[in-house]
């Protein structure tokens, strides 16, 4: 599918940054200021990284690490999947489904010139919204645990409440106490 929309047409092409040496804390005040959910990391004018606000929930409060002391350098993403400007939004909603990221650099000869966040897609494509949708059942579906029956689980087929201990009576399934009341 092609939306008509390149990468280009949709990113940020002047992305909130920090140095690699902003502290957690300082970073995440920065992100807190500028509504932001991911900052470029930068040194001496070049992108070197990214990190987000789940990166600094996941690797650093999560792990009750102290973000007042920490930079930003150590829990940066380094390895970055990025995509070109040319690019149509909808390969680059894909993208960042597939590798469950919700900001993406544009990246045109070997240089970061923007950032894509989803929100920047549904913006100008809102019919997208769907992809978007698809990835989070997937996820949330793969986190619910799966009901295992325990054995002799059942609703009662009498008077409809569940129970533990059915009871088989000519072939309707009941609790003990519809058994019971049935003689």
């Amino acid at each position: 599918m092609k939306t008509g929309y390149s990468v280009g047409d949709a990113m940020t092409t002047k992305p909130v940054s920090v140095t690699s040496g902003t502290t957690l804390l300082g970073c995440a005040a920065v992100m807190d200021e500028k509504h932001v959910g991911a900052v470029v990391v930068k040194d001496d004018g070049k992108s070197i990284g990214i990190i987000t606000e789940q990166d600094i929930v996941r690797k650093v409060v999560a792990k009750g690490i102290n973000p007042l002391t920490e930079k930003v350098k150590d829990y940066m993403e380094k390895n970055l999947i990025t995509i070109a400007p040319d690019k149509d939004i909808y390969d680059a909603l894909v993208l960042m489904r597939d590798n469950n990221i919700r900001h993406l650099p544009v990246v045109q000869n070997g240089e970061m010139i923007g950032l894509l966040t989803i929100k920047d897609i549904l913006k100008i494509q809102p019919q997208l919204f769907e992809i978007i949708v698809e990835k989070f059942e997937i996820r949330e579906a793969a986190r619910k645990p799966v009901h295992k029956p325990i054995k002799g689980e059942a609703i009662c087929q009498i008077c409809g409440n569940y129970t533990e201990r059915s009871v088989e009576k000519d072939s309707v399934l009941m609790c003990a106490k519809c058994a019971k009341e049935s003689g």
